[in-house]
């Protein structure tokens, strides 16, 4: 299927590993250039030479880079020092460490709702006029599955998230929808990428229970028994950006392999 999105420009955050260069390589192949943004400058030049060697690239979609925190204004104003216009925007920050919220004082919710909350509001405020004004655009925030099913440990991420999804719920809402832009959450499940293993290293030293012990007891409530991949999240990114998914907007889209047990 063409996406009919070559050409276009992406900007896509958090993109030197994991959900983020999923979805940034997805793009890649469908044509789309790319501004790809992390904070490890070494790891993001190492995604970008990979991206530009990806066979699946079309010779004419390029790919660029800058290290920056994109959670911090200074961040921000790097990124959009480079190029300021962008057809489609992806947005994504490392998620809070799990904890018991007993322990988290104001600057850690803070620092948590700057990340997975404002960060991706201020995204969408310096992009969405231009899109609509050039008539097409795509906002897709990667969230997490908590935003339905909240997870206890995760408290700082169940809270700031949340927010994120009312605030999208109601801008896509918005004369935004008639101008051609859309707003969508990717809600990812369990992925293989280095976040879960954060997670279950943390949850090792705090109980003892082994790696092993934690993923067969995570892949049990699975009813896809796996993992997901991070191409697997990049292409259903690469849809909801596309001129196919131009009627989809305002929704919470989740990827995690049926583990979600409600109708709704």
């Amino acid at each position: 299927m063409n996406l009919g999105i070559d050409g276009k420009w992406a900007l896509v955050c958090g993109a030197s590993k994991g959900l983020g260069f999923g979805c940034a390589q997805a793009l890649v192949r469908e044509g789309v250039n790319v501004l790809i943004v992390a904070r490890g400058a070494k790891a993001l030049q190492a995604a970008a030479e990979k991206l530009i060697a990806d066979n699946g690239r079309p010779a004419s979609a390029s790919v660029q880079f800058v290290a920056a925190d994109i959670t911090a204004e200074e961040g921000r104003a790097a990124v959009f020092a480079v190029r300021q216009d962008f057809d489609i925007v992806v947005t994504n920050a490392g998620g809070p460490p799990p904890g018991d919220f007993r322990d988290w004082d104001r600057d850690a919710w803070i620092k948590a709702v700057d990340a997975n909350m404002l960060t991706p509001i201020e995204l969408i405020k310096a992009t969405v006029d231009g899109m609509a004004a050039r008539g097409f655009g795509r906002i897709v925030n990667i969230t997490s599955s908590s935003v339905k099913a909240p997870i206890d440990i995760l408290g700082l991420s169940n809270g700031a998230r949340s927010g994120l999804t009312g605030f999208v719920a109601g801008v896509a809402r918005t004369p935004l929808a008639a101008q051609g832009v859309t707003l969508n959450n990717l809600l990812p499940g369990v992925f293989d990428t280095d976040r879960i293993k954060t997670m279950m290293q943390a949850t090792l030293q705090k109980t003892g229970q082994s790696l092993q012990a934690q993923a067969d007891a995570r892949l049990a409530k699975i009813p896809a028994r796996r993992f997901g991949t991070p191409d697997e999240f990049g292409a259903i990114c690469a849809f909801l950006c596309s001129v196919h998914a131009a009627y989809i907007t305002g929704q919470n889209v989740l990827a995690d392999g049926g583990a979600y047990p409600g109708t709704f």
